[in-house]
This record gives structure tokens, C-alpha cells and sequence, in this order.
């Protein structure tokens, strides 16, 4: 345990500033033998890369990582400021504690400071105490004071708070970070019983993401599941269960282009860490947030707390969107943190915490920046690097709400229109997902770690990145020429004529590489008996068309509109939606473009259409149904596919198709706006995502051209298991015999009528299941665009008369997990 003592401790000080408060909490470890002098500096550059302020008046002002060489020996001081001192505009603090870590010994203390942020009674009496046992008693022995608050009483009852219980230790080597966290709290939402997580002497809410992530807990440690209530017993057995199992938790695949060989640099470099592989050499381009401005406070606590809520909700709507597009362009695995960001904005105590400060007349935006910034703080203290990490995390979802708040924003990511090098302190996931990779060559942050989630996404888009390299990256004027290597962490500014050729030869040789595996993903997916299957891709936007092309797609089997239609105040015109299609035609170049209709409804609300709350939305008014009942909607989108005709091989597909009614009434206003303006007859299809439409199939094969199997939707309404829930989501699999078994029937149908099958669910992306499919006659595969080049090498390897036999054997199976044995 660490000692905190008197000598530690100064009551009634003044500050004339922030800056004075940190020299006297810094003179304080250098009188103790703590520190050096030097050290008060590193204290005052830190203020300049990342905050401080822990909330309700506590700062913990520290140094910087480099310096940690001017530290004797771990400590910490504390300087009681009853007048409060301006720490950033908006934030008074009243306790400043420094910091002098060597070592974790510090991390007790914070923990406990932690305890006490949300117990005002208690801050308040330390701030105005003369006596300095009573604050040493707070931070070093808290279980001693009798008077700490609620915060800490709870803290010493967690042995005895609920009669049942189970303990089960955490799967793997990462620790409940964010994606795990995440499904462990919609499990526990599932449940009515109150459910806690006790790790040490520590207990979170199972149903806050912040409190969970707040116990720290590391791979392979022991937690304590606790429950009260009527359905206890079973939210034990379910959670421990999950638990086990890993809570969906997998090692994450890089597949990024490699050297495989460290290169030699006569420059001196910049130490970093290697965060994904690559070389990029360009001049440096520092990106320098803004300031989001807003008034601190506010009249009226109620219009606050509308506004909180309303911008709350929208930043849940851009999160959905950004989750899709991610999804899209790097898969499922990749896109996964940003479920987890909405889960930090479906925190119950993240946003009671912001309400709970707006009675003070505090404004929204106000109240919301320190809730999110207690936690941030809090986070960040936590010895784990990877859950510690999780801090950059919330205050990415943080200051998205924030700026729906603001008065003025000035922080929005700004780069030149030429390629850079990108240098920062740090990149929030939101910032990286939105990186053009034709602009950013790779990009360079101060902090960070190599399992950080901006890391993650920059392996997925190929980006070459170093991270963790400290401060002086931020000294590189912009323009500096840099080479920057992904692969041994190091960034080497103004290099030699030497170095710039060493740099370039890689380069080529990375290229050759590339080009390789391009040739590869370019060639069809002919079969070892020359049986071909089209291998085409899922898009959700108009620049993905090229995007897919270039990764080897034979065309897109699936153009979701939806991207048209959400993050906006009124529907698209019908021109911006010409102009979109005619895009995608444009970079297809005579390839196929299937246009999917607006599918809108259960997951994807739109505002500005009003729509009537629905008691199950995916049972209600959504896809086709949505289109019928709204022809001011409809009749415009299919006015522009019809006007795009001509440009290319454009085809239109209906969605969720239940009944014959539904098809022909589509068909009918579809042909009317069709004589209307004068266009060629197209194809026709329709997506097969619903039993009923299996069970109609030689019907509705009289009625179009194709069909296409959207197995994510038709698993879900076949085995009535939600593919999004947490506890059902692995066993709402693709693969399950019924589904392989409905898409036998559906291909069927189609051969008896001469029509074709494509399916564009999640099952096609993965080569195990394009194998079965292939094998059941289904001639379109419509996939991710990060998947294309496996799917297609996964069936060239493979003769149909195999892949039959393979189908044939799934059909016979009695269960998912047997499918995939095969």
C-alpha cells in the first residue's frame, strides 16, 4: 500500500491559476523527495495533450510518459484550493492531486478517488477540512472513515449484496473490454433481476458499460456474477453460460500486405509502435482539433434535458449508420466497437449522471461533458492498456454528443486535398473509419496503443500507422518529408536521398505483392470442372461500386438505398438519386447493378417520416409494405433506376416480399412509372427473406426475374430468433439445415421456372457456406467486398461435383454445428 502523509498535503492554499496549482502540488513531491524539478514541467505539458479534470472539483494533474526517468520514487501530494482554482473553462477544482507514478502503486488511490467523485457531501467536506487525516483517510484508508459517503459505504457491503451468485472467469487474454462488455450488458438487460459484477473488492452494474469497464478486469481473472430478483436463477445460469463461452469474443485477424523483412534507415528515427503494416513516405500534415464551444450555463433545466435526449438519440442514429458503413467496407468484426459506442449512450449511468446536473442550471452540453469526462478519467487510471484504452472510446462518443450540443463547432477532421502522412495526438475510431485512404498514407499519434480500436479499423482499410510515438511527433512542422514504417513502429523525418530510395524499392516490392494478390481476386470463380459462379458484392454507398471492382467483384448483386435516405431532415430528390445511380454505373463500366428499393423499418428509423411506434417493428410496416404506403417515396426512387437503365445493366429487386398481393402491386406501380417516362423494360427480382415467400416460390418465379436470398432476415424469421440479441445471435446461424434446406426448396422453384438464384446474406461471405451454396445450385454470390478474393479462391479450388456432395450431406444434418464440421 502506499503512504500519503501530512508532509504530502497542503490545506488552504490559494492558486492565482491552473498553473500555479500544479507548481505547488509538483513543489510538494519535490520537497518529499518524489520527483525532480524538471518533473513540474512535464506536470504543465501534459495539460496541453490530455485533460486532467476527474470531475467535481478533483484534478490529478501528472506528467508525461518520456519523463518518467525524473521520478525517484512513486507519490502523490494533495493541495486543498476551498476557493477553487479555473482548471479549463467550466471546471473549478477544489482538491488538486499530483501525481508522480513510477510504478502502479498510484492506481489504489485513484480507484478510491473514483469512489468519492460521485459523492458531492463528501468532496465538498474535504475541500473546506482542516484536517489532513480526514482527506488521508479518504484516499488511503477508506474503509477507517465511517463518514466517506454512500459511494464508499457500498464499496465496503459488496461482500453481502445479493444472496445469489456465481463466479466465472473471463475467457481469453484480452479482459472485458468494450465488444465483450457489450454483450454481457445486453444479456443482463434481458433480464428484469438487478445484476452485478463484483472483481476484488469492486462491484459494477452488469447493465452500464462504464461500470463494467471501470472493474478492470484482465483475461483469465475471476468475476463474481450477483443477482436479485424474480428470474435470477436463470440470469446466472444464461450469463455464466455466455460467459464461458467467451461472450463473442475473437482474436482479431490482420491481414494487411507485409514485407516480412525490417528495413535499414541511416536517419534517426522516432521510436513508435507498429499498429499496421506498410510504408508511406509524403510530407506530415498535423491535425489540430478546434474547440467545441457552448455556454456553460442555461434557464430552463427541462428544454435542457430535452436537448440532451434529442441529441442523444441522433448520435444513436449516426452510430447505427457508421456501424453499417464500416461493416460494409471492412466486416462485421471491424465494425463491432461502434455497437459498443451505442452501448456507452444507452448507459444508464453515463446519462443520469449528465440529468443529474442540469438542476444546477447547468446547460446540456455542459452537463454532458463532465459525465462523460468523470468516466473518461476513471477509465484511463485502469493498469490494463487495452481497457485503460477504452477511455478514448467514450470520449469519441462523448464529444459526437457534445457537438450536437454546441453552440459553435470547430473540431470536425479537416485534411488537405493531397496525400499526407497524418499526424495526431491521438485518433478516436470515429476519426479513423472516416479516413479517405487515397488521401491519408498512413498516419502517426503520440498515444495510443497497437490494440486500440482506430488500430483495428487502420488494418482494415490497409493504412499504414505507427502509434504511441510521444509527444515530439507534434513539434514536426507540417510539410516535413517523412518515411514512415508501419511495420517496425518507427517514423523517420527528414530522410536521406539514401533512405528515400530504400523506402521506394519497398514500396515497389509491396506493390508487386499487392498486384499479385490482385490478379488472383481479379480472375472468375471458375471451378476445377469449369463450373462458374458470379461472385458480385454488397454496397451501401455510391463510391463503394468502384471500391468492389477493384477488389474483384463481378458487379453488385445488392446496392442497400437506405444510404440515401437516413442522416437527413426530408427525403432524396429524385435527381440526387439519378445522380448516385449514375455514379455507380459510370465506375461499373457494363457490369451488373441490382438496386435493392427502399428497405426502411425495424432497425432503420427515419425520422422525418413519421413513422408510428410499432410494437414489433420487424413484424410491421417495413421494406415493400413501407413502399406501398408511400408512393411519394416509392415512385421517385423507381423513376431514377428507370432513367439509369440505359447507362448500364441495371436491375431492380424488391424487399421483403411476403405475399403475391405485395409482388404484383409493386409490379403494377413500378410498370406505370415506367410507360410514364418512356423507359426499356428491366429484370425484375425479388429478395427471399421470409418463409412464406419459400413456401410460395414456383408461384412467385412466374412473376420475376431472379430471386435473391437475404439469409440474415429469412434465419431470423425462420428460427424467430432476433440476429442482433445477444444470447441468440450465435445460434441464429446461416448454416442451421432449415435455412440450407428453404434455399434448397427456393432454387428448385427457380430451376422449374428458368429463373436464377443469388443469395446476398452473411452466409455467402463465408467460404464454408459459399461452398454448400454453390453445391445447392445457387449460381450469384452477393458478399462484403473484403471478402470477395477469399470466396472466390474457396471455390476455385473446389468441383461442383464436390460441392454437391457437400450440400447434400448439409441437408442431411440435424443442426448448425454439424454443417460446419463437414
Amino acid at each position: 500500500m502506499m503512504n500519503l502523509n501530512k508532509g504530502n498535503i497542503k490545506l488552504k492554499a490559494e492558486a492565482v491559476n491552473k498553473a500555479d496549482a500544479i507548481r505547488q502540488a509538483g513543489t510538494l513531491l519535490v520537497e518529499n523527495g518524489n520527483m525532480k524539478t524538471e518533473y513540474i514541467t512535464s506536470m504543465m505539458e501534459r495539460e496541453k495533450v490530455a485533460h486532467t479534470y476527474l470531475g467535481n472539483g478533483i484534478a490529478i494533474p501528472h506528467g508525461l510518459p518520456k519523463d518518467r526517468n525524473l521520478i525517484a520514487q512513486t507519490g502523490i501530494s494533495v493541495v486543498q484550493i476551498p476557493a477553487g482554482v479555473e482548471w479549463n473553462p467550466g471546471e473549478r477544482v477544489h482538491l488538486v492531486v499530483g501525481i508522480a507514478a513510477k510504478s502502479d502503486e498510484h492506481i489504489e488511490i485513484l480507484s478510491n478517488l473514483t469512489h468519492i467523485l460521485d459523492d458531492e457531501a463528501t468532496v465538498q467536506r474535504l475541500s473546506r477540512t482542516t484536517n489532513p487525516d480526514d482527506i488521508i483517510n479518504c484516499l488511503v484508508n477508506p474503509t477507517s472513515n465511517d463518514n466517506n459517503g454512500k459511494a464508499l459505504a457500498n464499496l465496503e457491503n459488496t461482500e453481502s449484496d445479493f444472496a445469489k451468485f456465481v463466479d466465472v472467469a473471463i475467457q481469453g487474454n484480452t479482459g472485458l473490454h468494450a465488444r465483450p462488455a457489450t454483450v454481457l450488458i445486453n444479456l443482463a438487460k434481458e433480464f428484469e433481476s438487478e445484476i452485478r459484477v463484483r472483481y476484488r473488492n469492486q462491484t459494477a452494474n452488469a447493465k452500464s458499460l462504464v461500470s463494467l469497464l471501470k472493474l478492470g478486469v484482465e483475461g483469465g481473472q475471476t468475476i463474481r456474477l450477483m443477482a436479485q430478483g424474480a428470474d435470477a436463477d436463470q440470469a446466472l445460469q444464461t450469463l455464466k453460460r455466455e460467459v464461458e463461452s467467451g461472450l463473442g469474443d475473437e482474436a482479431e485477424e490482420i491481414s494487411a500486405v507485409s514485407l516480412g523483412r525490417r528495413l535499414e534507415f541511416e536517419s534517426a528515427a522516432i521510436p513508435g509502435i507498429a499498429a499496421s503494416p506498410g510504408l508511406a513516405i509524403g510530407p506530415v500534415f498535423q491535425l489540430k482539433r478546434g474547440k467545441v464551444v457552448f455556454e456553460a450555463v442555461a434557464k430552463d433545466p427541462a428544454a435542457e434535458e430535452t436537448r440532451l435526449r434529442q441529441a442523444v438519440e441522433t448520435a444513436k442514429a449516426q452510430l447505427r449508420e457508421l456501424y453499417e458503413d464500416v461493416k460494409a467496407r471492412s466486416g462485421t468484426g471491424k465494425a463491432s466497437i461502434f455497437l459498443a459506442h451505442q452501448e456507452f449512450l444507452d448507459d444508464p449511468e453515463l446519462v443520469a449522471g449528465a440529468r443529474a446536473q442540469l438542476q444546477d442550471h447547468r446547460s446540456a452540453a455542459w452537463a454532458w461533458q463532465q459525465a462523460y469526462e468523470q468516466r473518461a478519467q476513471t477509465l484511463e487510471q485502469l493498469k490494463d492498456p487495452l481497457l485503460a484504452g477504452r477511455a478514448t472510446d467514450l470520449r469519441d462518443v462523448g464529444r459526437r454528443v457534445l457537438r450536437l450540443l454546441a453552440d459553435k463547432v470547430e473540431d470536425e477532421l479537416t485534411l488537405p486535398e493531397y496525400p499526407v502522412i497524418l499526424i495526431a495526438e491521438d485518433l478516436t475510431p470515429s476519426d479513423t473509419a472516416s479516413l479517405n485512404p487515397q488521401l491519408t498514407l498512413g498516419f502517426c499519434t503520440a498515444y495510443g496503443g497497437p490494440t486500440s480500436h482506430s488500430a483495428i479499423i487502420a488494418r482494415s482499410l490497409d493504412i499504414p500507422a505507427i502509434v504511441g510515438a510521444g509527444p515530439a511527433i507534434l513539434n514536426l512542422a507540417d510539410g516535413t518529408a517523412c518515411i514512415l514504417d508501419g511495420e517496425s513502429g518507427g517514423l523517420y523525418p527528414h530522410p536521406s536521398q539514401a533512405d528515400l530510395e530504400t523506402a521506394k524499392t519497398a514500396q515497389q516490392d509491396l506493390q508487386a505483392i499487392r498486384e499479385a494478390e490482385k490478379l488472383a481476386c481479379y480472375q472468375p470463380a471458375l471451378m476445377t470442372d469449369g463450373h462458374r459462379v458470379e461472385v458480385v458484392a454488397n454496397i451501401g454507398a455510391a463510391a463503394e461500386a468502384e471500391q468492389a471492382v477493384n477488389a474483384g467483384a463481378e458487379g453488385i448483386g445488392l446496392l442497400r438505398t437506405e444510404f440515401l435516405f437516413l442522416n437527413r431532415s426530408e427525403p432524396p430528390s429524385e435527381e440526387e438519386q439519378f445522380a448516385a445511380y449514375s455514379q455507380m454505373t459510370q465506375a461499373l463500366n457494363g457490369l451488373p447493378l441490382i438496386i435493392r428499393t427502399l428497405d426502411i423499418g425495424g432497425d432503420k428509423a427515419v425520422p422525418y417520416l413519421n413513422l408510428p411506434a410499432e410494437e414489433n417493428p420487424f413484424l410491421g410496416i417495413r421494406g415493400i409494405r413501407l413502399c406501398l404506403q408511400r408512393p411519394d417515396l416509392f415512385k421517385p426512387q423507381l423513376r431514377a433506376i428507370f432513367r439509369v437503365a440505359h447507362t448500364g445493366s441495371v436491375k431492380i429487386m424488391f424487399p421483403m416480399i411476403a405475399t403475391l398481393e405485395d409482388l404484383q402491386a409493386a409490379k403494377t406501380i413500378a410498370e406505370e412509372v415506367r410507360l410514364e417516362i418512356g423507359a426499356e423494360p428491366i429484370e425484375i427480382g425479388m429478395m427471399i427473406e421470409v418463409p412464406s415467400a419459400v413456401l410460395m416460390a414456383p408461384e412467385f418465379a412466374q412473376e420475376v426475374d431472379f430471386f435473391s436470398v437475404g439469409t440474415n432476415d429469412l434465419t431470423q424469421y425462420t428460427l424467430a430468433m432476433d440476429r442482433g440479441h445477444p444470447a441468440l445471435a450465435k445460434q441464429a446461424d446461416g448454416l442451421h439445415p432449415a435455412i440450407l434446406r428453404l434455399i434448397d426448396q427456393t432454387v428448385r422453384a427457380a430451376n422449374g421456372a428458368g429463373k436464377w438464384v443469388g443469395v446476398c446474406g452473411g452466409i455467402a461471405g463465408d467460404p464454408k457456406g459459399a461452398a454448400i451454396l454453390a453445391g445447392l445450385g445457387v449460381s450469384e454470390l452477393s458478399i462484403s467486398i473484403p471478402s470477395v478474393a477469399a470466396v472466390k479462391a474457396k471455390l476455385r479450388s473446389l468441383s461442383l461435383g464436390q460441392t454437391q456432395v457437400l450440400a447434400k450431406r448439409a441437408l442431411q444434418c440435424r443442426n448448425a454445428q454439424e454443417v460446419r464440421a463437414l
